[in-house]
């Protein structure tokens, strides 16, 4: 009698980029680590390639590639980001596939996904075609053959769903047992109700003009128990429940499966990944049953019987499809509602309803088919090489198009492109729309809006704000989405005057090199001209920035002003002509030779009417090194008035806060002593700084009053986390295994509040040292003497 058994796991992280930076910014909630990714990588996917079996006595025997043995799908987004910061993960996971195609006859553990975990019933039909062939080539590209199988986003599926994977050549997909509708033998006539499923065979799904697809119904209590009910605790546990779930009644071939989150693995479950080792090796050494995956079981023994499906159902809702669209009470925290959701999928459908249009009619003019080259686009998406882009236009474009027409076309793809990355489904998922994944989905929003405006389709913000003002908010200070987008997001959207001045400020820092990088920026440094007068430097520059995702190249020109240690004043402004630069950098170079700085700023001013950046216009990343430099700097001079590192940590976490709509204070892990304090930095707690921020003695004994910097850290918002919830509600752990305490996340947290609520830390921090510094070097220290002071 054959028996076979298939472990797998949902490997997933929704696309956490800064939509204008191509780049995950730091996330507080993720500490100590850099944000979720890095954590989740550093739990799970990490220790599933290289896990540990141990004795009894907890002495290492071997190591081995889980994802040798188990079946497992790696989402594009998450695949996408292991390959760039952890290569050696990612090559890991790549090679175990490849393993197990030579061991399993051709067929590989790894399935495709669709692209960016979309919820595929509530999507159009054109969009469904577009994820689905996206993640296919995701896959080709990455491990180098085809998919059989391809996982759906939460298992959520309708006949029109199965129907394109069919289309698209997939031969087989997972989902939950209860998803089945009603089943019956090959040739048969007569139905029968699918109430409890039996798991242990594929069955035979048939569509419209002769299309059919394998559906393998995973085991659910199996699937369960590891998922929520510390199966995991012991692998031969897992092991005994595996193999309880044959049955010497059945005559077919038996196939035992489960599917969970491949997070369960390490991440929800500490240790996980070496239970999941030494389950695999157990069941390899009994020989009882034949570990392999789903291609080569199906590939051996086609489907006998064919089942219809429980339209617009998925693993993670008990109400179908509503957690991503209603206030089902599918949630993660009992005492706040999600009546946010379906105002924000409106709003969402109705800016897709403005933005295809546009798409459309203006890509025409360049593409012989805009929507089959939006299919194709995931080419350029994984590849933007110059070569690429070539065989690209070559094969979409009516006729050779010039540059300016290349960037036009390659804007509405990118237009499109984030309009699709705004329904990834984490969206909706959790409790609060002010949270790091709704949070997510607006910036790609206006990432879209930004767009669409600049390619002439209107203006479209208001109206879509106007929208969201339908979602209420659970936090009371924010009160529904339309202030959460002017809180969180519309701060943190980039333009080319702020990509200048972040590389103008961080210049003054680290000298960039001439043709230098500001994440997905080439700016090319043309002419600059330096002159420091009585301590305040100038610098002029014309700058050449392109977007490395669109190929847009323009002009600019800045002169940036630096007063000393944080004190920034940048001016930022289109390039006109060269006359104009010359006769602006001359005036500026003649004004800071008079050793007139209020000159200089009226300047600056007269030249840059718009206004003027400043510290606070850096992206968060080096927002927050140039604080900890200045704030080191403090401290060098003044460590017992400024007291311990852990309130230096707190004033830096303070005068950086994650950019509105970043990760939000959430409670870090306890790790000891250290671990405690990282948690109170990382959560926004106010520390133990205002308690000891006291008047006090330097070591030269000049006397520092704290009370301005005391203040203002009274002012800054405390960000204090909500209470941590349970792992889930009854009715959520009646639904699928491996429901989110994650995707990275083990709690909900409140809202992170906009850089401008604790600006006026910065001031108090400046005017507290300089007074200081003032001080002392009037008793003659050394440290100061060379340095240029400014009277309090």
């Amino acid at each position: 009698m054959i028996r076979a058994i298939v472990i797998h796991g949902h490997f997933y992280q929704p696309p956490r980029e800064n939509p204008w930076l191509e780049s995950v910014e730091v996330q507080d909630s993720a500490a100590p680590y850099h944000d979720w990714n890095e954590r989740v990588t550093a739990e799970c996917y990490a220790p599933n390639t290289a896990a540990r079996r141990v004795d009894e006595h907890d002495r290492v025997l071997d190591i081995v590639n889980n994802f040798e043995k188990i079946s497992f799908n790696v989402g594009p987004t998450l695949f996408a980001w292991l390959a760039r910061h952890r290569p050696d993960v990612y090559a890991k996971i790549l090679e175990a596939d490849r393993a197990s195609v030579a061991a399993r006859g051709g067929h590989g553990n790894a399935l495709a996904q669709v692209y960016n975990h979309m919820i595929m019933p509530l999507a159009p039909r054109r969009d469904k075609v577009t994820q689905v062939r996206w993640g296919i080539e995701d896959f080709r590209a990455r491990l180098g053959r085809e998919p059989e199988g391809l996982w759906l986003p939460e298992t959520a599926v309708d006949g029109e769903s199965l129907e394109v994977l069919a289309e698209a050549g997939v031969k087989f997909t997972i989902l939950a047992p209860h998803q089945a509708l009603r089943v019956r033998p090959l040739g048969a006539e007569t139905w029968e109700a699918a109430d409890g499923i039996d798991p242990s065979r594929a069955y035979l799904w048939r569509g419209p003009r002769g299309l059919t697809l394998a559906i393998f119904f995973y085991d659910g209590p199996i699937s369960r128990a590891i998922a929520f009910e510390r199966l995991l605790d012991r692998a031969e546990h897992v092991v005994a429940w595996l193999n309880a779930a044959f049955s010497d009644a059945r005559p077919w071939p038996q196939l035992v499966h489960c599917a969970t989150d491949g997070e369960t693995y390490g991440h929800h479950r500490r240790f996980g990944e070496m239970a999941l080792a030494a389950a695999v090796q157990q069941i390899e050494a009994e020989g009882a049953a034949t570990l392999t995956n789903y291609g080569a079981f199906l590939a051996a023994h086609p489907p006998t019987h064919e089942v219809e499906i429980r339209e617009q159902t998925s693993w993670s809702c008990a109400h179908g499809v509503e957690r991503w669209r209603a206030d089902c009470g599918c949630r993660t925290r009992g005492d706040w509602h999600q009546r946010w959701r379906a105002p924000m999928r409106e709003a969402l459908d109705w800016l897709r309803d403005q933005i295809d249009p546009v798409f459309e009619a203006r890509a025409s003019a360049h593409l012989k088919d805009p929507w089959a080259a939006r299919d194709a686009y995931v080419a350029i998406v994984l590849d933007r090489s110059a070569q690429r882009l070539d065989g690209f236009f070559a094969a979409h474009a009516r006729a050779p198009l010039d540059t300016a027409a290349r960037v036009e076309a390659r804007r509405l793809l990118e237009l499109e492109r984030n309009r699709l990355l705004m329904y990834a489904s984490c969206g909706w998922f959790f409790d609060e729309i002010s949270a790091l994944e709704p949070v997510q989905t607006l910036r790609y929003a206006a990432m879209a809006l930004q767009y669409l405006d600049d390619l002439g389709g209107g203006r479209r913000e208001d109206e879509f704000v106007r929208r969201l003002g339908a979602a209420p908010s659970n936090v009371a200070d924010l009160r529904d989405g339309a202030e959460v987008y002017r809180r969180l997001i519309r701060p943190t959207v980039v333009s080319l005057s702020r990509v200048v001045a972040h590389y103008a400020v961080t210049g003054f820092r680290q000298e960039h090199d001439a043709d230098g990088r500001v994440y997905a920026y080439r700016v090319q440094r043309l002419d600059q001209a330096r002159e420091t007068s009585d301590g305040t430097a100038l610098r002029v520059a014309h700058v050449r920035v392109s977007s490395e995702v669109t190929g847009d190249t323009r002009d600019a020109v800045y002169a940036m002003l630096h007063f000393g240690g944080h004190d920034f004043s940048c001016g930022t402004g289109p390039w006109v002509d060269q006359a104009v630069y010359e006769a602006m950098k001359a005036d500026l170079l003649a004004r800071c030779a008079r050793r007139s700085v209020a000159d200089l700023v009226r300047g600056l001013d007269e030249h840059f009417p718009g206004g003027v950046a400043s510290l606070s216009h850096l992206f968060l990343e080096e927002r927050r090194r140039v604080l900890a430099d200045v704030i080191r700097e403090a401290r060098g001079d003044l460590p017992a008035d400024l007291g311990g590192e852990s309130e230096a940590r707190a004033l830096c976490a303070r005068g950086g806060r994650a950019d509105p709509g970043g990760a939000g204070p959430r409670r870090a892990p306890r790790a000891g002593a250290g671990g405690r304090r990282r948690a109170r930095v990382a959560a926004g707690a106010r520390c133990d700084a205002r308690a000891r921020l006291r008047p006090g003695r330097g070591r030269a004994g000049a006397r520092v009053d704290p009370r301005p910097l005391a203040a203002a850290v009274r002012r800054a918002p405390s960000g204090r986390p909500g209470p941590r919830c349970g792992r889930r509600g009854a009715v959520a752990r009646a639904c699928r295994p491996g429901d989110r305490a994650h995707r990275g996340r083990p709690a909900p947290r409140r809202p992170v509040r906009p850089l401008g609520d604790s600006e006026p830390l910065l001031p108090a921090l400046a005017g507290s040292a300089r007074r200081a510094q003032h001080a002392v070097a009037a008793r003659g220290h050394p440290r100061l003497q060379s340095r240029r002071v400014t009277p309090p």
